[in-house]
């Protein structure tokens, strides 16, 4: 292994984990937060039931501008952020801090999507049999979005993915770094190889799960 990528499987093997940890981690933290965020903008457009136009408008302006903002630069100016709650910079911990910040309101925007899509014919009757908004959200709108839902984090993930690869080669550990570091500065065209490779099989195993569990609830609603 070391002859052929000039590295040891144990390295390429931790840079992997790594770049799981990283992945999984934002993905919950940014799933507590997008999520409510996402349901919230649906709840409160001009057309929603509990609407009310200055919680849309500050959400929906927050959530675009911090998605208009590139994940490096987020990453670089959110850097006394990460320093002051993690106490580094560097390392794969440092690096969940921008990807929560990146993947909430991505996912927030997704979930929005993903709820809008939902018939009004089934909200208005749900309200007509005298629902109360948590009754509509957990009862009503959520399940009947579940398998679009799922598609969307399934989209969220594989945007963390591409993040955690660029988090990496900012210092953050993980696939990102050992194809910065190890390949393309010393010009190892196997190693960059495989780690696209590494990407690739996480980006294809996400999709084809989130394809085959977003099926099978459609199947079954």
């Amino acid at each position: 292994m070391k002859d052929v990528l000039g590295i040891t499987l144990d390295k390429l093997l931790v840079s992997v984990n790594q770049s799981i940890y990283m992945v999984l981690v934002a993905l919950l933290i940014g799933a507590l937060i997008g999520i409510p965020l996402g349901i919230l903008l649906v709840l409160t457009r001009k057309d929603g039931i509990l609407k009310n136009s200055i919680v849309f408008f500050i959400l929906n302006n927050v959530i675009n501008i911090i998605r208009s903002v590139p994940f490096v630069i987020l990453m670089i100016f959110i850097m006394p952020v990460t320093r002051a709650l993690i106490g580094t910079i560097i390392g794969s911990t440092a690096a969940i801090v921008p990807l929560v910040c990146y993947s909430s309101p991505y996912l927030a925007r997704l979930v929005e999507n993903s709820l809008l899509e939902v018939d009004k014919g089934i909200i208005e009757a749900a309200e007509a049999m005298g629902a109360t908004p948590m009754q509509l959200i957990w009862h009503f709108l959520l399940p009947e979005a579940m398998g679009s839902l799922i598609l969307a984090l399934t989209t969220g993930t594989i945007g963390l993915i591409g993040a955690s690869a660029m988090a990496g080669a900012l210092g953050g550990g993980g696939v990102g770094n050992l194809a910065l570091t190890y390949g393309y500065q010393r010009m190892n065209t196997p190693l960059m190889i495989v780690t696209v490779a590494i990407l690739v099989i996480f980006v294809q195993l996400i999709q084809s799960l989130g394809n085959h569990f977003s099926k099978e609830i459609r199947t079954h609603i």
